[in-house]
């Protein structure tokens, strides 16, 4: 008998922005090589991190709100975990920061200093040399877990190599933050439409898991970014979708 693989903890954010005709979702194209999804454009995500869980964040977010208690009853003892995780690994692999400034306004990039400043702490955090709350208290941001809204739950089936229970979140774009890919276990970046994405899938050119195509056909149903939050933000029931491999 072969080995049951583990399951880890993960979390992914779909980032929308408003575009000209409707909505573009930010994704990003994991590297060739990596051990899950290799070459797939993806949402900006992955695994949660110990350090995600500690109530040492507790002083530096911004949320749960009041509104969103369906969505932390959802997440379940370990909420904390997946909020941070999913801000933590949007701003690793795609230096989208969903953070409150000291104006309590979303962290801007405007300022070139400001943007360069903040970029260079990519790389410490994606190695463990720094952690997220470090960077909150050297730049007195504040994480944004109220602009990020828990959305769907999605359990790798059986027979994958890596299996992975993931939380789906949805956020809007901080103004002025274009996002970019890290060079590392993302090579490219692109900012998207569900309809664009789904059609050159289908022409295969854009390589996309089945559950990725999956979120992105939900998505094609709305028209505007203002509408997916504020589906998101008026969600009050959530479902576990556990797929399962079918011989072809």
């Amino acid at each position: 008998m072969s080995a049951v693989q583990p399951i880890r903890p993960a979390a992914t954010v779909i980032i929308v922005r408003a575009a000209p005709s409707s909505f573009e979702i930010f994704m990003v194209r994991r590297t060739a090589g990596a051990a899950f999804a290799g070459g797939m454009y993806v949402f900006p995500g992955g695994r949660v991190d110990g350090d995600d869980h500690l109530h040492k964040y507790d002083e530096w977010r911004v949320g749960p709100s009041d509104a969103q208690s369906a969505q932390r009853d959802a997440l379940g003892a370990e909420w904390r975990g997946f909020w941070i995780a999913g801000i933590r690994e949007s701003f690793e692999e795609a230096g989208l920061l969903l953070a409150y400034g000291e104006d309590g306004e979303l962290v801007n990039y405007d300022d070139p200093d400001t943007h360069a400043r903040f970029e260079a702490y990519r790389n410490p955090l994606h190695a463990g040399e720094i952690n997220l709350r470090d960077i909150c208290q050297r730049e007195n941001v504040r994480l944004a877990v109220d602009r990020m809204h828990f959305h769907d739950r999605v359990v790798t089936p059986v027979g994958r190599p890596r299996r992975f229970d993931t939380r789906f979140f949805i956020a809007d774009a901080p103004p002025s933050q274009a996002g970019q890919h890290d060079e590392k276990e993302t090579v490219d970046s692109v900012w998207i439409t569900p309809e664009q994405a789904l059609a050159r899938n289908d022409a295969q050119e854009f390589g996309l898991m089945s559950v990725t195509r999956a979120q992105l056909k939900g998505l094609a149903a709305h028209e505007s970014n203002t509408s997916v939050i504020a589906a998101a933000r008026a969600r009050q029931t959530f479902s576990v979708t556990r797929p399962v491999l079918v011989d072809d």
